[in-house]
């Protein structure tokens, strides 16, 4: 069971929940039903990140969902060559978290950079085996 989905986002903040609804659709739900909250968390921390900080305006970010019958990893696009970098946030502040829920919550995380423009943030998740399912 090896699958792939891609779709483009505009920069607002609804393509936020957009992206959310477009990853959760794409899941291969089986599998990833015990780690589904950890998965749209971070799909919307790094779907932020690229509508408030990696997409210069008038770009469009774009998402990709990849797994296979062990693995999903989610992709996000943007325009910006900039370095993304994990905080240690304090109690007090505001913001600088999301990279840091990234890295708690998924198995695997990078920065990788795009042919041409951009760089790529991805996040992977171990899913069960269908055998470990039944």
């Amino acid at each position: 069971m090896d699958g792939q989905s891609e779709r483009q986002f505009k920069r607002t903040p609804a393509s936020v929940g957009k992206a959310r609804a477009f990853v959760q659709a794409a899941l291969p739900i089986e599998q990833a039903r015990h780690r589904i909250d950890d998965i749209v968390l971070c799909v919307s921390e790094l779907a932020t990140n690229a509508v408030e900080h990696g997409t210069p305006a008038g770009h469009l970010f774009f998402v990709r969902v990849i797994f296979n019958e062990t693995l999903l990893c989610v992709e996000v696009h943007d325009a910006d060559n900039g370095r993304l970098c994990l905080k240690s946030p304090s109690d007090e502040d505001l913001s600088g978290r999301g990279l840091f829920l990234v890295d708690a919550l998924s198995d695997g995380w990078g920065i990788m950079p795009r042919d041409g423009l951009g760089k790529v943030v991805w996040a992977e998740f171990k899913l069960p085996t269908t055998r470990a399912l039944s």
